[in-house]
This record gives C-alpha cells, structure tokens and sequence, in this order.
C-alpha cells in the first residue's frame, strides 16, 4: 500500500495553518492546539522544516516559525520529500537496477519509474497554497476536533 506516514499528514496539516497567513509567526503550541496534536510532535516537525528551509525560525520574545517562501512556491512533493525522502515507489526507482535481485532481467523497471514519474509530476503541481485552499473549504462545513491517541486519530462527534 502506498501511503504517507503519519508525521508527513501532520505536517502538511501544520503547514496549511501557517500558509494561511503567509507573513505570519507561529509556535508550536498554538499549532498543537489548533491541529490537536501533541506538541513535542509538533516542534520534532517544525524544526524539521526549518532545517531544510521550507520553514524560517524567528528566536526571542516574538519568536517562532514562519514560511520560507509564498505558499506559491511550496509544493506538495517538496513538502513529502522533506519529511520522508525521495518519492520512489519501489526500490530500483531509488536505488537503481541493482538494488534488485532481478534487476538484470526486470522488465517492470520502465514501467514503475514512468508510474513513479506521473506521481511526482502530479505531486509537484500541487501547491500549500491549494491544499490551503482546500482545507479552508473543509473548515466551511461541520468541524470535527481530532484527539490523538498515539495510534491513530479518532473523530469526536
């Protein structure tokens, strides 16, 4: 199954907060709050972010963190790459032929890195600004509060 771990949600989720004041500054406890999450979670992220220069880190009194760059110019597959590494579907897309046992003989290999290509191409295109926008359409209907739990997130009705 592909699928994105658990501290890349989070922090697209995080990142769509701050990118909705673009010029603003933001700590993690706020973050936490408003996201529901634990704030130790949150900073781990943030200074993640800010290590790889999609967040700046503001120090004093009126410190905190704030985007980079516009939301613009953020996109979803720099975002995941951040947090997660490369975007390789499988093993030889990363690693090459030879990371594969069959790789001599492997006739998926082409297929995979076009399929691998389409993702990232289509993961690229996507902007903080557009999932910004989207999760303020969400916010326009019923509001659920996510508890973390350590496992997964369970919706309180």
């Amino acid at each position: 199954m592909i699928r994105l771990n658990r501290e890349t949600d989070y922090g697209i989720g995080i990142l769509t907060l701050i990118a909705r004041e673009p010029k603003g500054r933001f700590n993690a406890a706020s973050l936490a709050a408003t996201r529901g999450l634990p704030q130790p979670v949150v900073s781990k992220i943030l200074k993640h972010l800010a290590r790889r220069d999609v967040l700046v880190s503001y120090r004093g009194a009126k410190g905190g963190y704030g985007l980079a760059r516009d939301p613009e110019d953020i996109s979803i597959a720099e975002i995941i790459t951040v947090l997660e590494g490369p975007i390789a579907l499988t093993e030889c897309i990363e690693a090459g032929q030879d990371a594969c046992q069959y790789g001599d003989h492997c006739n998926m290999s082409n297929v995979w890195s076009h399929i691998n290509d389409v993702v990232l191409k289509s993961l690229s295109a996507i902007s903080l600004a557009e999932m910004t926008q989207a999760d303020n359409r969400a916010e326009l209907g019923q509001t659920h509060h996510l508890e973390f739990t350590g496992v997964r997130h369970v919706r309180e009705h």
